[in-house]
Parts: structure tokens; C-alpha cells; sequence
């Protein structure tokens, strides 16, 4: 039976379309996706993602037990509140889940990880935690709703005291902090800016209902599919995934190498694949042809689509691919048995509202 999140009866009331997701009772839509899509992109929009997993991280050794968990380096955190976008690898070099990890205090760090690795993500951390001191808490008791587009922060803002209002304003991008009982942190998963704001389970309807009255859209999971893909930014599960590596999938730039004496999981297999060279690369695909893009049609011999979309913003359709790597600028989609004709280009498409590639 799927868990439900603390804001479910909100959902509900609201007349939501409710779907199964990742063991989770979430709502697709709450009667129409494309407006809900466009209300992030043009003014402000909500997501219930109390679905995700809060985790905290204490000990003395914290930073060094990151350091060899995480593929990206978190000694790149310096200021306290700043995030860091990384994904977590096995041994393989395979992409357990991309997750963000935020720097509080020395021996405090917040990661946020993604619903339907959550078992197996707590399992994996906590099985490489202790050798370092560091005690594992999921934070069950926390709620947390993404509140995003060109008027999110400031609406947001309103529904808070004028002094914590001021504070959440102050943040900058992908940094968090604890304002009064909330901790807001300036990331996203749509291309706009926003909040993503973790609030005491037991208060989240309240807090849910005030952004409502200050203008605050709900959106369901559907519009957050096709934002994200707008914005260039992955989906675990389909994206990437165990068998799959950074280098794969279009997520080199969080590798970070440098020093040579850090050992991380996973580095040796991505020192041998960058040394030999990858076969098959994650690109965008904008489709010239009549039709859309899905998830799972096929791309000439070895290619695939992985996530595919009709963009509301572009009016086209829209998608990532992972493909040979010497395929050309153009690629045969097959589309219920007709080949339609892609362009690869790079995304974002979209990024605050705006086209980044050529339709």
C-alpha cells in the first residue's frame, strides 16, 4: 500500500489526480498539468516533495566520511549552509543516486536523497558511516515543499515573519538555512529559481495552506517532469542509474578528480573508463518530425531514448538520449515503427523561463 506524505488530505481536498510514486500516494496533476508547467515558468507554482529523504550526518569525521562516499568533493564547502550537487557510486563506478548534500557545521552536514532509492540509500550509507563515527538520522519528521518560478521567493517570503522573510531573500543560490522552524535552501529542480523549504511534518498543511492564500500554485509530479526536462536535469531511474556512470550520462562535472590522493568509491573505475574512453554519451534531442519522445524508443542499434517530453514551453517535443558517441548531429528516433529524424543538441532547453536552444 503507498505511504501518503503529511500534506496528502491538502492534496486531496484539492481534487488531485493521486498516482503511485516511488511507494508514495502523489499527486500527477490537480486538473491540468500544462497550466500547472506554466505557472512555475511564468510566476509561482508548489511540489509536495516530502516524498524525498532528509538525511543528517553528525560526527567529528564527518567531511572526511563524504569525501570517500560522495563523487563530488564536498572540501569545496567552505561557507556553512552551502550545497553541493553530487552523485553517490559504487564500487563500478555506477550511479547509486544523485543526491544534495549541504555543509551546516563542521560536524553536521544535511544530504537530501531521492524517494525511491531510500532503503537502499540509507543501507549504503550506513554500512560506510560507521568506520567513521558518524551517526546516521533520517529526518521523518520533516515535510518539504519546492516552491518555485520568477515570483516563488518573494511570494514564499510573505507567508513568513517580516524578519524571516528578509533572511530567506538574503540566501543565494544553492545555499540553505535554518530560518525559525524552517529550512530553506535556494535550489530547485525546474530551471526557475525558488525555494525548496523542509518545515515540522505536523505544521506543513498550515504551511501549505498559506502559500496558497499568497498565491502559490499546487503542481503535481507531471508538471515537474516536463520542467525539469526543460531544464536539462536528470531523472534517476531513467537518466542514470547503477549501470551507468557520471561519464554516461551527462554528469562528468560533478566528478571531481583533483586532489589525486582523495579516494572516493567508484574512482578507480572512472580513472580506467576516462582513460579508455566512453562508448555512449547522454545528449538532448529536440525532434524535427511529427510526434514525441518517450522514455525507452530505440535509437539505431545501441541508442535510446531515456526521457522524453512535448515541451510546453518550446511547443516541441523534447528529450534525453544516451547514444553512440560518434553518432552525428542528427539521429532516426524510431516512433511506433517510423523513423523520425532528432537533433542532438545541449541543453538546457529552458532556463529561467527562456529558450536556450534554437527551435
Amino acid at each position: 500500500m503507498a505511504k501518503h506524505t503529511t500534506l496528502h488530505g491538502k492534496h486531496e481536498a484539492a481534487g488531485a489526480r493521486l498516482v503511485e510514486f516511488g511507494g508514495w500516494s502523489m499527486p500527477i496533476h490537480y486538473g491540468s498539468q500544462i497550466e500547472e508547467h506554466h505557472a512555475v515558468r511564468q510566476a509561482a507554482g508548489m511540489f509536495d516533495v516530502s516524498h524525498m529523504t532528509v538525511v543528517d550526518l553528525d560526527g567529528d569525521r564527518c567531511r572526511d566520511f563524504l569525501r570517500y562516499l560522495l563523487a563530488n568533493d564536498v572540501a569545496k564547502l567552505q561557507t556553512p549552509g552551502k550545497a553541493l550537487y553530487t552523485c553517490m557510486l559504487d564500487e563500478r563506478g555506477g550511479v547509486l543516486d544523485d543526491l544534495i548534500v549541504y555543509f551546516l557545521e563542521e560536524s553536521f552536514f544535511r544530504l537530501v536523497v531521492n524517494a525511491a532509492t531510500r532503503d537502499k540509500d540509507l543501507a549504503w550509507i550506513e554500512a560506510r558511516a560507521a568506520a567513521f563515527g558518524v551517526i546516521v538520522r533520517e529526518r521523518d519528521d520533516l515535510a518539504m515543499i519546492a516552491v518555485q518560478g520568477p515570483q516563488a521567493r518573494e511570494r514564499a517570503a510573505s507567508v513568513m515573519s517580516a524578519d524571516d522573510g528578509a533572511a530567506a531573500l538574503a540566501l543565494k543560490r544553492f545555499s540553505g538555512a535554518q530560518i525559525a522552524d524552517l529550512f530553506v535552501a535556494r535550489t530547485g529542480y525546474t530551471g526557475e529559481d525558488g525555494f525548496e523549504i523542509m518545515v515540522p511534518a505536523r505544521s506543513a498543511p498550515e504551511f501549505w495552506a498559506s502559500l496558497v492564500d499568497a498565491g502559490v500554485r499546487p503542481c503535481g509530479l507531471g508538471a515537474r517532469d516536463t520542467l525539469r526536462l526543460e531544464a536539462g536535469m536528470n531523472l534517476y531511474g531513467q537518466d542514470m542509474d547503477e549501470t551507468t556512470t557520471p561519464y554516461e550520462s551527462a554528469l562528468g562535472w560533478t566528478v571531481a578528480l583533483d586532489p589525486a590522493e582523495r579516494d572516493f568509491i567508484g574512482r578507480d573505475a572512472l580513472l580506467r573508463q576516462k582513460e579508455a574512453g566512453v562508448t555512449h554519451r547522454l545528449v538532448g534531442l529536440l525532434l524535427e518530425d511529427r510526434g514525441v519522445l518517450r522514455h525507452g524508443q530505440t535509437i539505431g542499434d545501441s541508442g535510446v531514448v531515456t526521457s522524453g517530453t512535448f515541451s510546453p514551453t518550446l511547443q516541441r517535443s523534447i528529450g534525453f538520449a544516451r547514444i553512440p558517441v560518434d553518432a552525428g548531429d542528427t539521429v532516426a528516433v524510431d516512433i511506433r515503427g517510423r523513423a523520425a529524424t532528432a537533433r542532438v543538441v545541449k541543453a538546457p532547453f529552458v532556463r529561467d523561463g527562456k529558450a536556450q536552444i534554437k527551435v
